[in-house]
Protein backbone atom coordinates (compact mmCIF):
# COMPACT_ATOMS: atom_id res chain seq x y z
CA UNK A 1 0.00 0.00 0.00
CA UNK A 2 2.67 2.57 1.11
CA UNK A 3 4.41 1.92 -2.32
CA UNK A 4 1.54 2.70 -4.13
CA UNK A 5 1.03 6.10 -2.61
CA UNK A 6 4.26 7.18 -3.45
CA UNK A 7 3.58 6.25 -6.97
CA UNK A 8 0.59 8.44 -6.80
CA UNK A 9 2.69 11.49 -5.29
CA UNK A 10 5.01 11.26 -7.49
CA UNK A 11 2.49 11.23 -10.55
CA UNK A 12 0.78 14.09 -8.91
CA UNK A 13 4.14 16.08 -8.44
CA UNK A 14 4.47 15.90 -12.33
CA UNK A 15 1.99 18.60 -12.52
CA UNK A 16 3.01 21.00 -9.56
CA UNK A 17 2.96 24.24 -10.10
CA UNK A 18 3.59 28.28 -8.75
CA UNK A 19 2.40 31.55 -8.69
CA UNK A 20 4.20 34.33 -7.76
CA UNK A 21 3.28 38.88 -8.14
CA UNK A 22 5.39 39.68 -10.11
CA UNK A 23 6.26 43.78 -9.84
CA UNK A 24 7.31 44.92 -13.92
CA UNK A 25 7.43 48.87 -13.44
CA UNK A 26 6.08 51.13 -11.17
CA UNK A 27 2.71 50.99 -12.77
CA UNK A 28 2.84 47.35 -13.59
CA UNK A 29 2.34 44.07 -11.91
CA UNK A 30 0.24 40.75 -12.26
CA UNK A 31 0.41 37.20 -11.39
CA UNK A 32 3.07 34.59 -12.67
CA UNK A 33 1.77 31.10 -12.83
CA UNK A 34 4.72 28.43 -13.62
CA UNK A 35 4.76 24.69 -14.05
CA UNK A 36 7.67 23.55 -11.66
CA UNK A 37 8.33 19.88 -13.75
CA UNK A 38 8.87 22.22 -16.95
CA UNK A 39 12.58 23.46 -17.69
CA UNK A 40 12.10 26.56 -19.61
CA UNK A 41 9.02 26.46 -20.33
CA UNK A 42 6.81 28.44 -23.18
CA UNK A 43 5.58 31.39 -21.58
CA UNK A 44 2.26 33.42 -22.05
CA UNK A 45 1.61 37.02 -21.96
CA UNK A 46 -1.95 37.79 -21.38
CA UNK A 47 -3.48 41.26 -22.40
CA UNK A 48 -6.84 41.88 -20.77
CA UNK A 49 -9.82 43.47 -22.69
CA UNK A 50 -11.16 46.90 -22.30
CA UNK A 51 -12.42 48.44 -19.37
CA UNK A 52 -9.98 48.75 -16.03
CA UNK A 53 -9.59 44.70 -15.98
CA UNK A 54 -7.18 42.94 -13.89
CA UNK A 55 -5.16 39.66 -14.00
CA UNK A 56 -8.12 37.67 -13.39
CA UNK A 57 -10.27 39.16 -15.96
CA UNK A 58 -12.49 40.73 -13.70
CA UNK A 59 -13.39 44.90 -13.29
CA UNK A 60 -15.82 46.16 -10.09
CA UNK A 61 -18.97 45.00 -10.51
CA UNK A 62 -18.45 41.87 -13.30
CA UNK A 63 -16.64 38.65 -11.79
CA UNK A 64 -15.84 35.94 -13.86
CA UNK A 65 -12.42 34.76 -13.42
CA UNK A 66 -12.15 34.11 -17.40
CA UNK A 67 -8.41 34.72 -17.78
CA UNK A 68 -7.65 33.39 -14.06
CA UNK A 69 -9.36 30.41 -14.75
CA UNK A 70 -7.55 30.56 -18.89
CA UNK A 71 -4.11 30.62 -17.34
CA UNK A 72 -4.82 27.70 -14.66
CA UNK A 73 -5.81 25.64 -17.48
CA UNK A 74 -2.57 26.53 -19.85
CA UNK A 75 0.04 25.82 -16.66
CA UNK A 76 -1.73 21.91 -16.06
CA UNK A 77 -0.45 22.03 -19.64
CA UNK A 78 3.14 22.99 -18.94
CA UNK A 79 2.61 26.60 -20.31
CA UNK A 80 4.09 29.19 -17.59
CA UNK A 81 1.31 32.57 -17.95
CA UNK A 82 2.05 35.55 -16.61
CA UNK A 83 -1.35 37.57 -16.03
CA UNK A 84 -1.11 41.60 -15.05
CA UNK A 85 -3.90 44.12 -14.15
CA UNK A 86 -4.03 46.77 -16.79
CA UNK A 87 -2.70 50.29 -17.04
CA UNK A 88 -5.44 51.80 -15.70
CA UNK A 89 -6.53 49.92 -13.13
CA UNK A 90 -3.30 50.93 -11.29
CA UNK A 91 -4.09 54.47 -12.21
CA UNK A 92 -7.31 54.54 -10.20
CA UNK A 93 -5.93 53.18 -7.41
CA UNK A 94 -3.70 55.63 -7.58
CA UNK A 95 -6.07 58.26 -7.50
CA UNK A 96 -5.17 59.31 -11.12
CA UNK A 97 -7.82 60.48 -13.97
CA UNK A 98 -7.58 57.38 -16.32
CA UNK A 99 -9.46 59.26 -18.92
CA UNK A 100 -7.27 62.36 -18.87
CA UNK A 101 -3.92 60.72 -18.95
CA UNK A 102 -3.81 57.51 -20.42
CA UNK A 103 -3.18 57.01 -24.21
CA UNK A 104 -3.89 53.66 -26.36
CA UNK A 105 -0.22 53.48 -26.58
CA UNK A 106 0.77 53.60 -23.00
CA UNK A 107 -0.29 50.02 -22.82
CA UNK A 108 1.26 48.95 -26.14
CA UNK A 109 4.91 50.04 -24.27
CA UNK A 110 3.32 48.23 -20.95
CA UNK A 111 3.42 45.24 -23.23
CA UNK A 112 6.95 45.47 -24.44
CA UNK A 113 8.01 46.43 -21.31
CA UNK A 114 6.52 43.15 -19.94
CA UNK A 115 8.12 41.03 -22.87
CA UNK A 116 11.47 42.89 -22.05
CA UNK A 117 11.33 41.84 -18.66
CA UNK A 118 10.74 38.19 -19.48
CA UNK A 119 13.53 38.10 -21.86
CA UNK A 120 16.16 39.49 -19.82
CA UNK A 121 15.62 36.80 -16.98
CA UNK A 122 15.98 34.03 -19.18
CA UNK A 123 14.29 31.76 -17.68
CA UNK A 124 11.30 30.87 -20.41
CA UNK A 125 11.19 29.40 -23.62
CA UNK A 126 9.18 30.94 -26.54
CA UNK A 127 7.19 33.53 -25.63
CA UNK A 128 3.95 34.10 -27.04
CA UNK A 129 1.68 37.37 -26.36
CA UNK A 130 -2.18 36.76 -26.24
CA UNK A 131 -4.15 40.07 -25.86
CA UNK A 132 -8.24 39.47 -25.35
CA UNK A 133 -10.74 41.89 -26.98
CA UNK A 134 -9.12 45.14 -27.11
CA UNK A 135 -5.60 43.87 -25.51
CA UNK A 136 -5.60 41.55 -29.22
CA UNK A 137 -5.02 45.14 -31.02
CA UNK A 138 -2.72 45.61 -28.19
CA UNK A 139 -0.81 42.48 -28.55
CA UNK A 140 -0.42 42.51 -32.33
CA UNK A 141 1.26 46.25 -32.01
CA UNK A 142 3.56 45.13 -29.18
CA UNK A 143 4.53 41.50 -30.49
CA UNK A 144 5.91 43.12 -33.08
CA UNK A 145 10.17 42.34 -33.58
CA UNK A 146 9.58 41.28 -29.69
CA UNK A 147 7.40 37.57 -29.24
CA UNK A 148 7.64 34.47 -30.95
CA UNK A 149 3.79 34.05 -31.33
CA UNK A 150 1.04 36.16 -31.10
CA UNK A 151 -2.59 34.76 -30.29
CA UNK A 152 -5.67 37.22 -31.17
CA UNK A 153 -8.56 35.80 -28.86
CA UNK A 154 -11.76 37.57 -29.65
CA UNK A 155 -10.19 40.82 -31.17
CA UNK A 156 -11.52 43.15 -33.72
CA UNK A 157 -10.83 43.27 -37.21
CA UNK A 158 -12.08 46.56 -38.12
CA UNK A 159 -10.60 50.07 -36.90
CA UNK A 160 -12.15 50.99 -33.52
CA UNK A 161 -14.51 54.02 -35.19
CA UNK A 162 -16.07 51.37 -37.61
CA UNK A 163 -17.50 49.10 -34.80
CA UNK A 164 -17.91 51.96 -32.74
CA UNK A 165 -19.92 53.92 -35.18
CA UNK A 166 -22.19 50.78 -36.36
CA UNK A 167 -22.95 50.07 -32.07
CA UNK A 168 -24.34 53.85 -31.76
CA UNK A 169 -25.83 53.78 -35.01
CA UNK A 170 -28.25 50.07 -34.78
CA UNK A 171 -29.41 51.97 -31.25
CA UNK A 172 -29.63 55.45 -32.64
CA UNK A 173 -29.62 55.88 -36.76
CA UNK A 174 -29.81 59.50 -36.81
CA UNK A 175 -26.78 59.87 -35.53
CA UNK A 176 -24.29 58.18 -38.17
CA UNK A 177 -23.56 61.18 -39.57
CA UNK A 178 -22.55 63.32 -36.79
CA UNK A 179 -20.75 60.36 -35.98
CA UNK A 180 -18.70 60.12 -39.17
CA UNK A 181 -17.68 63.81 -39.15
CA UNK A 182 -16.40 63.01 -35.55
CA UNK A 183 -14.29 60.21 -35.63
CA UNK A 184 -12.93 62.26 -39.26
CA UNK A 185 -12.31 65.37 -37.21
CA UNK A 186 -10.90 62.91 -34.29
CA UNK A 187 -8.39 61.22 -37.09
CA UNK A 188 -6.83 64.64 -37.90
CA UNK A 189 -6.32 65.91 -34.84
CA UNK A 190 -8.97 68.24 -34.02
CA UNK A 191 -10.97 68.36 -30.60
CA UNK A 192 -14.46 66.82 -31.10
CA UNK A 193 -17.36 68.89 -30.45
CA UNK A 194 -21.23 67.15 -31.18
CA UNK A 195 -24.86 68.19 -30.39
CA UNK A 196 -26.04 65.33 -29.62
CA UNK A 197 -26.00 64.46 -25.78
CA UNK A 198 -25.07 61.10 -26.20
CA UNK A 199 -22.11 61.37 -28.11
CA UNK A 200 -21.44 64.61 -26.61
CA UNK A 201 -20.85 62.39 -23.31
CA UNK A 202 -18.74 59.81 -24.99
CA UNK A 203 -16.74 62.59 -26.93
CA UNK A 204 -16.19 64.11 -23.68
CA UNK A 205 -12.61 65.79 -23.77
CA UNK A 206 -10.97 63.97 -21.54
CA UNK A 207 -11.38 60.81 -23.11
CA UNK A 208 -10.59 62.06 -26.74
CA UNK A 209 -6.92 61.85 -26.75
CA UNK A 210 -7.13 57.72 -25.89
CA UNK A 211 -9.95 57.58 -28.56
CA UNK A 212 -7.86 59.64 -31.29
CA UNK A 213 -4.51 57.15 -30.11
CA UNK A 214 -6.98 54.07 -30.66
CA UNK A 215 -8.60 55.31 -33.68
CA UNK A 216 -4.89 55.71 -36.04
CA UNK A 217 -4.39 51.89 -35.64
CA UNK A 218 -6.07 49.24 -38.06
CA UNK A 219 -6.14 45.48 -36.76
CA UNK A 220 -5.78 44.26 -40.41
CA UNK A 221 -2.87 46.37 -40.95
CA UNK A 222 -0.90 45.60 -37.96
CA UNK A 223 -1.34 41.98 -38.24
CA UNK A 224 0.25 41.67 -41.60
CA UNK A 225 3.02 43.59 -40.30
CA UNK A 226 3.84 40.28 -37.48
CA UNK A 227 6.48 38.00 -39.42
CA UNK A 228 5.53 34.87 -36.51
CA UNK A 229 3.00 32.59 -35.90
CA UNK A 230 -0.30 33.23 -35.33
CA UNK A 231 -3.61 32.19 -33.86
CA UNK A 232 -6.70 33.87 -34.52
CA UNK A 233 -9.55 32.55 -31.93
CA UNK A 234 -13.23 33.44 -31.66
CA UNK A 235 -16.78 31.90 -30.16
CA UNK A 236 -19.61 31.59 -31.94
CA UNK A 237 -21.57 32.66 -28.93
CA UNK A 238 -19.74 36.18 -28.78
CA UNK A 239 -22.36 39.04 -29.02
CA UNK A 240 -19.31 41.67 -28.91
CA UNK A 241 -17.14 40.37 -30.83
CA UNK A 242 -18.79 38.19 -34.24
CA UNK A 243 -17.06 35.65 -35.48
CA UNK A 244 -17.15 38.12 -38.69
CA UNK A 245 -14.52 39.71 -37.07
CA UNK A 246 -11.66 36.87 -36.62
CA UNK A 247 -12.35 35.97 -40.27
CA UNK A 248 -11.45 39.74 -41.57
CA UNK A 249 -8.31 39.41 -39.53
CA UNK A 250 -7.47 35.37 -40.99
CA UNK A 251 -8.15 37.64 -44.61
CA UNK A 252 -5.31 40.20 -44.09
CA UNK A 253 -2.83 37.30 -42.58
CA UNK A 254 -3.91 34.66 -44.78
CA UNK A 255 -1.04 31.75 -43.23
CA UNK A 256 -2.37 32.94 -39.79
CA UNK A 257 -4.56 29.98 -38.20
CA UNK A 258 -8.14 30.51 -37.64
CA UNK A 259 -10.05 28.60 -34.78
CA UNK A 260 -13.92 29.21 -34.40
CA UNK A 261 -15.00 27.73 -31.16
CA UNK A 262 -18.86 26.73 -31.46
CA UNK A 263 -21.26 27.90 -28.24
CA UNK A 264 -18.04 29.93 -26.83
CA UNK A 265 -18.79 33.39 -25.29
CA UNK A 266 -16.49 36.64 -24.98
CA UNK A 267 -15.35 35.55 -21.44
CA UNK A 268 -14.42 31.87 -22.54
CA UNK A 269 -17.27 30.34 -21.14
CA UNK A 270 -19.74 27.47 -22.89
CA UNK A 271 -23.21 28.96 -23.76
CA UNK A 272 -25.84 26.96 -24.48
CA UNK A 273 -29.21 28.87 -24.19
CA UNK A 274 -29.56 32.28 -25.50
CA UNK A 275 -28.36 35.23 -24.51
CA UNK A 276 -29.83 35.71 -20.99
CA UNK A 277 -27.30 32.64 -20.22
CA UNK A 278 -24.39 34.77 -22.34
CA UNK A 279 -25.36 37.73 -19.90
CA UNK A 280 -25.42 36.06 -16.83
CA UNK A 281 -22.34 34.56 -17.41
CA UNK A 282 -20.72 37.62 -17.21
CA UNK A 283 -20.69 37.79 -13.63
CA UNK A 284 -20.06 34.21 -12.78
CA UNK A 285 -16.80 33.37 -11.35
CA UNK A 286 -17.49 29.56 -10.67
CA UNK A 287 -17.96 28.87 -14.63
CA UNK A 288 -15.15 27.46 -15.80
CA UNK A 289 -13.40 28.28 -19.09
CA UNK A 290 -13.76 26.11 -22.28
CA UNK A 291 -11.46 23.00 -22.27
CA UNK A 292 -10.88 23.33 -26.19
CA UNK A 293 -9.66 26.73 -25.93
CA UNK A 294 -6.87 25.67 -23.85
CA UNK A 295 -6.06 22.31 -25.89
CA UNK A 296 -6.33 24.83 -28.95
CA UNK A 297 -3.83 26.95 -27.19
CA UNK A 298 -1.37 24.17 -26.01
CA UNK A 299 -1.44 22.47 -29.60
CA UNK A 300 -0.73 25.81 -31.19
CA UNK A 301 2.13 26.79 -28.40
CA UNK A 302 3.61 23.65 -28.40
CA UNK A 303 4.33 23.09 -32.29
CA UNK A 304 6.49 26.30 -32.06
Amino acid sequence: MKKIIVLLLFAFSGNAQSTSDVKITDIIEGTLFTPNSVEKPSLVILIAGSGATNRSGNQVGVHNNSLKYLAEGLVKEGIAVFSFDKRVVAMMKAGINPEKELRFSHQIDDVRDVIKHFKNQNLHGKIIVAGHSEGSLIGMVASRDNADAFISLAGAGRKIDKIITEQITRQMPSTESELLQAFESLAEGNEVTVENQVLASFFRPDLQPFLKSWVDLDPQQEIRKLNIPVLIINGTKDYQVPTSEAELLKAAKPEAKLHLITNMNHLFKEIKGDDAENLQSYNNPNLPVMPELIQVMTNFIKKL
